[in-house]
């Protein structure tokens, strides 16, 4: 573990976060971790120490995040790791689900990372070193969930920003790591973390069944130890050739397998079809 590193935690009042910066504390790390109220995430971290540098950020506001950035630069000389970690989710069908719901979980769990990721990198490229963490999801590679529809598109969006990410990272010695969990045992079923719609369908039993499944059946009885998932986080921070994509939990590996073979199944299948689409070639 390298305790030289600083690290910036979005979201870090409950959750993966709050065990994240609670790890990174007792091993002698210094971080900065946002949450909307500073008051609520000092109660929850419970530890008050020089390493530790809290911060009240807004992640909606460009203003409000590089205000935070800068003072984390300003108080520990540097930033190093940033884990996007800040989100919620959203459970409902898309038809509804309204544009003002569906745009809220977007600015949040997308365009938050995306505020984060803008304002820290001119630290990380005039260092030429730096690793960034963007929490997603296995929804965010695997989407057969029934009223997780948006919440999906959002973790989809995550995944695919990252990639592309890494790729213009690579020149400046700046890894890229997104992060796709499957179910872990935190507050990220309960009320204040998973948004229902307002107006419902009575038409989509399905997705009542689910919502009820996640709210009721599944929440406190997942499989998944935040703990070893914050471990794994500060191991590959170590690592000199991180993953890119990083599946978190047997869960998300057996869905990520099914994903996988599923579109193998359908390039084999529909093959003909695929390579049939481009101009004739003219035979000379």
């Amino acid at each position: 573990m390298e305790n030289n590193k600083v690290w910036f935690v979005t979201g870090a009042s409950k959750g993966l976060g709050l065990t994240l910066v609670q790890k990174l504390l007792a091993n002698g790390i210094r971080v900065a971790a946002t949450s909307r109220n500073i008051e609520d995430l000092k109660q929850a971290v419970g530890t008050a120490s020089e390493l530790f540098l809290p911060l009240a950020a807004d992640l909606k506001s460009e203003a409000s995040v590089q205000e935070a950035i800068e003072k984390t630069v300003a108080t520990f000389g540097q930033v190093d790791v940033i884990v996007n970690n800040a989100g919620y989710g959203l459970t409902g069908s898309i038809e509804e689900l309204t544009d003002e719901e569906t745009r809220a979980n977007f600015d949040i769990n997308v365009f938050g990372s995306l505020n984060v990721i803008r304002k820290a990198l001119p630290y990380l490229r005039a260092q030429q070193s730096g690793h960034i963490f963007n929490i997603a999801s296995i929804g965010g590679f695997y989407g057969d969930f029934p009223g997780f529809a948006i919440y999906c598109a959002t973790k989809f969006a995550v995944v695919g920003f990252s990639e592309s990410l890494a790729a213009e990272m690579r020149p400046f010695g700046i890894k890229v790591t997104v992060v796709e969990p499957g179910y872990f045992r935190t507050s990220f079923l309960t009320s204040g973390s998973l948004g229902v719609p307002k107006n419902e369908i009575a038409d989509y039993k399905e997705v009542r069944e689910i919502q009820r499944a996640h709210q009721e059946d599944i929440n406190g009885a997942q499989a998944g130890d935040p703990e070893k998932a914050a471990d794994a986080l500060i191991r590959i921070a170590s690592e000199a050739n991180p993953p890119l994509n990083l599946f978190l939990g047997q869960d998300a590996f057996d869905m990520a397998h099914v994903k996988i073979q599923a579109v193998q199944q359908d390039l084999a299948t529909w093959k003909d079809l695929t390579v049939s689409t481009g101009f004739e070639t003219a035979n000379v």
